[in-house]
């Protein structure tokens, strides 16, 4: 989604600024260009800031019982269409039913830690890393587009041997899912219990985020430009995120628009150091495969039933976005996850989306099978 991108580009100038001028006040005060000593203090609360300033953020936000952990380990590789590599891996018994989970843009599989947890003793979890983030590769051409990306999920399905499966997708990775419905209507009638889609949209990102008016009128001459030059100075883009991320900025962009309130310290400090890690061109390409994305022409068409799971205070994708797909896609139901963000899911310490997604799979699996 283009505003955390676009609020980490400012945020990145101003850290770069911070250590920059701390950096030159303090070999000014020690060359003798500047006298006071009140100099020093300013540039060493400077420096101090950027390197501890995550810290200090972080204390005003409580720890959580349990918190979603950086480490993985395990899983497969499996190849992609273009001949890269998509990270795989499998919770649960073979016997089980089968989730498909893909997770949303900057993100990765660990994403769905806590649904994860929650389901993988009732059903066979397929989770996978989107090209480009976790340990997937970028595509050979180093070229995205959503309909590229739902080639990606159509190979992680061919990959999966249940006869059934249930697709589950959050942000990017519902709209792969949309985009999949036109491509290989075939597949998703045979091969598709039913769709959940979580946080996510029908159409371009900035015609059903926060502020719309705003953000479509700075499609062309602020974001696009911005996102270009993002791809063609990422190592510029990659320092100022973890400088972002040190100084706490990107904790404070990260609690505005991803999550309600009640995030816990490792929550919040888990979706800060996804902006930091993930390769600053990826995440500019995919950003900018969006925004000249539309499938609301799909939904009616759509026949597999569907489940919305929104997070009543998503400022990404707003909740007149999921509104909009309940009314158009024929078998849809929706529900309202409370005071949860966009990055709901990586809050979800109260199951509120596990059990919502339990539901829907329970729901499609009492749907009878439709012969190919």
């Amino acid at each position: 989604m283009p505003l955390p991108v676009l609020l980490g580009a400012f945020a990145g100038l101003i850290s770069l600024a911070l250590v920059l001028g701390g950096v030159w006040i303090v070999y000014a005060w020690a060359t003798g260009v500047l006298l006071a000593s009140a100099w020093l203090v300013i540039g060493v609360v400077m420096l101090a800031w950027s390197a501890l300033g995550r810290v200090m953020v972080l204390a005003f936000f409580p720890r959580g019982a349990d918190e979603p952990p950086r480490q993985t380990s395990g899983g497969e590789n499996l190849s992609a269409p273009d001949g890269s590599f998509l990270h795989v891996e499998h919770d649960g018994s073979d016997d089980k039913p089968v989730l498909i989970l893909t997770h949303g843009w900057t993100l990765d599989s660990r994403a769905w830690y806590y649904v994860r947890k929650q389901l993988a003793d009732q059903y066979r979890l397929v989770t996978w890393d989107l090209p480009g983030l976790g340990r997937s590769t970028q595509p050979k051409a180093a070229r995205y587009s959503v309909e590229r990306l739902a080639e990606d999920l159509r190979s992680v399905i061919s990959a999966t041997s249940a006869p059934r499966v249930t697709l589950v997708g959050h942000s990017i990775g519902g709209m792969m899912m949309l985009t999949l419905c036109r491509l290989d209507p075939q597949l998703i009638e045979q091969r598709v219990a039913g769709l959940v889609l979580i946080d996510t949209t029908y159409t371009f990102p900035l015609k059903t985020g926060m502020a719309p008016r705003l953000m479509q009128t700075l499609r062309r001459p602020l974001i696009e430009p911005l996102l270009h030059l993002t791809i063609w100075t990422w190592p510029l883009a990659w320092l100022q995120n973890w400088l972002n991320y040190f100084n706490g900025f990107g904790h404070l962009i990260n609690r505005l628009t991803g999550f309600g309130p009640g995030v816990t310290r490792g929550q919040l400090d888990m979706a800060a150091w996804y902006m930091a890690k993930d390769h600053p061109a990826v995440v500019a390409k995919g950003i900018l495969a969006v925004l000249s994305w539309d499938e609301e022409a799909t939904l009616e068409r759509i026949r597999k039933p569907v489940q919305i799971i929104v997070g009543e205070k998503d400022r990404l994708t707003r909740p007149r976005a999921a509104n909009a797909m309940q009314a158009k896609i024929p078998a849809a139901s929706m529900t309202a996850i409370p005071l949860a963000g966009h990055n709901g899911l990586l809050a979800d310490d109260e199951r509120a989306y596990a059990q919502a997604i339990e539901q829907a799979a329970r729901r499609f699996a009492a749907q009878p099978a439709r012969a190919a």
